[in-house]
């Protein structure tokens, strides 16, 4: 779907009160994805999948089954927030740092005053303290919940507590609230056009240059097993 038939979707999931747990996924995770089979599982049983990488969206073009377009988690958490003034839905912010997730609610506050934030939180917290996390959540009830936690803290939270939490979109949103509280500033729209929003955040933050790794990988193994596939469904 593109970006508009994904937030009319999620709309409807917010109307039903029917949990939706929404994946932002990117080459990073699909790698991990590749090697961790219960990860695997996370990704491959989330309710939507959004193509948020431009490398996904690269990668499905040369697999000759081409997304309509990229919609990034970034750009689809405002998208929701701008639909959610029109019907004054509530939001819950989890993630990041205490400064971080505070200076980010406080500027999404100014900036849509229609929607109700009713809670946030740091990401700094123990599995022992799980429990009451998810209880402050499920207290504020909001129709939105965006997760900013490191990939392998982010996703199987959002999975292992689904259905305790009981909101109705449950996105992860990954490094969104650095650059919505300003720590970081977002690629600009060229680089973002050319697919290299990952270099322009790499020049930010040099220490992702081990994380960033990965993403020759995930070329190198769409381009191997990717022409293994199409020459099975294309044979000449």
């Amino acid at each position: 779907m593109n970006m508009k038939e994904t937030v009319d979707y999620l709309a409807r999931a917010i109307q039903t009160r029917r949990p939706h747990r929404v994946v932002t996924g990117n080459p990073i995770m699909l790698m991990v994805g590749m090697d961790n089979p219960s990860f695997h599982h996370t990704l491959a049983t989330a309710d939507l999948v959004v193509p948020d990488g431009s490398g996904v969206v690269w990668a499905a073009r040369r697999l000759k089954e081409p997304v309509q377009e990229r919609v990034a988690g970034y750009d689809l958490l405002h998208e929701l927030l701008r639909e959610g003034e029109r019907h004054q839905w509530s939001a819950y912010l989890l993630g990041a740092s205490a400064d971080i997730i505070q200076t980010a609610h406080d500027k999404l506050k100014q900036q849509f005053p229609g929607i109700r934030f009713v809670g946030y939180r740091d990401g700094y917290f123990t599995d022992k303290e799980d429990g009451e996390v998810v209880a402050a959540i499920r207290e504020a009830n909001p129709d939105l919940l965006f997760v900013a936690r490191a990939t392998m803290n982010q996703e199987p939270w959002i999975e292992k507590y689904q259905s305790e939490l009981g909101v109705p979109v449950v996105m992860g949103v990954g490094g969104s609230f650095d650059v919505v509280s300003g720590k970081l500033k977002r690629a600009p729209a060229f680089f973002r056009k050319l697919g290299m929003e990952w270099f322009y955040r790499l020049i930010q933050q040099p220490t992702r240059f081990k994380r960033m790794l990965v993403l020759p990988r995930f070329a190198l193994k769409v381009i191997k097993d990717g022409d293994k596939v199409l020459k099975h469904n294309n044979p000449s």
